[in-house]
């Protein structure tokens, strides 16, 4: 393999991605080295999360700077190998170049196995980001008790379908919020929701009272704005609001003064526990929370849907679909064949 396509970081964008915000190069790649990998990818996941590393905020891991590869989390095989511990053949996730091919001296990638039962692209899509997220940030942070009212946003997104689905497997009581009727309806029909709630169309504080009379143990947070701010309201005392994402704010630079949470008394007048959290921090627990996750998907406990794009020239578009909310389900990119 001597050449490779690549997405580089071209410029910063105002507001949203913009068409040269990244750019498509083909470049040679020289031969993998002592200790290197010479890695081929397969899928590669796109995360809300992409957007900040374009950005100037501070942020919790260092950002992809203007004329840096643009990176991802990915599914690769490992078609070369002069690293022991990982074996040509091997399949591997890790942060890599958005690209074809990539060389890698290891660090930070972990071997993947093939899970009887599950296709690859299911076990990539549930169990690399996605499933680990919902599950951590739900009853690691959230802590809900059997019979706990939890209310999740953005409910149809990648997390959102998956921490509802665990919140019913631990006995809790489930309010979704999405946007239109189609999402509204997958909610309840597909992944198990007791309610949905159509921001687009609904009051979702009143819907939220009418819902959640007595209030809400446990509000998981991944759009902010508005939709924090209505968590913020109806809140049982003691209650707990997990802070797992702020995807209506990933467009903002870092000069701009986002408004809110207008509600942030409430902490106060509801004594409320708020946490935010990284998945990337429990990395050393995967383990546990993929075996765990695995056991609900074969079990047919967790249902779950992948919005796939083809092919590495329509990653942009693929990451645009997440701030539109255009995707149905976890978007992954395939880059190349499983096998």
């Amino acid at each position: 393999m001597t050449h490779t396509r690549r997405w580089y970081f071209n410029r910063r964008p105002a507001k949203d991605i913009e068409a040269d915000t990244l750019l498509l190069r083909e470049e040679a790649l020289p031969p993998a080295g002592a200790g290197q990998l010479l890695l081929r990818t397969i899928y590669l996941s796109m995360d809300a999360t992409n957007r900040l590393w374009l950005g100037d905020w501070d942020l919790y891991m260092e950002p992809v700077r203007p004329g840096e590869a643009m990176k991802g989390f990915a599914l690769c095989e490992v078609i070369e190998s002069h690293n022991a511990a990982f074996p040509a053949g091997s399949l591997v996730a890790g942060l890599v170049p958005w690209s074809d091919y990539s060389l890698s001296d290891g660090s930070g990638l972990s071997l993947v196995p093939r899970i009887a039962g599950l296709k690859l692209a299911e076990a990539f899509g549930v169990l690399a980001i996605a499933g680990p997220t919902a599950l951590v940030g739900l009853m690691e942070i959230g802590r809900p008790k059997a019979g706990d009212t939890v209310v999740v946003t953005a409910a149809a997104g990648a997390v959102g379908m998956l921490v509802g689905q665990i919140a019913r497997i631990h006995g809790c009581r489930t309010i979704g919020i999405a946007g239109g009727p189609d999402k509204c309806r997958m909610l309840t029909e597909s992944f198990g929701y007791d309610h949905a709630i159509d921001y687009k169309r609904d009051d979702v504080v009143a819907r939220l009272r009418e819902l959640a009379p007595d209030g809400v143990d446990v509000h998981f947070e991944n759009v902010g704005g508005d939709m924090l701010d209505a968590g913020l309201t109806v809140m049982k005392n003691f209650g707990a609001v997990v802070i797992c994402g702020l995807i209506s704010t990933y467009n903002s630079a870092a000069g701009d003064r986002i408004p809110g949470p207008y509600m942030f008394r409430n902490l106060i007048m509801r004594r409320l526990r708020v946490e935010g959290f990284v998945i990337l921090d429990y990395l050393d627990r995967y383990p546990q929370y993929q075996a765990q996750l695995a056991g609900w998907m074969l079990e047919g406990r967790l249902n779950y849907r992948l919005d796939i794009t083809e092919g590495l020239e329509n990653a942009v578009d693929a990451l645009k679909m997440l701030y539109t909310g255009a995707n149905n389900g976890k978007v992954l990119v395939r880059i190349g064949p499983e096998s």
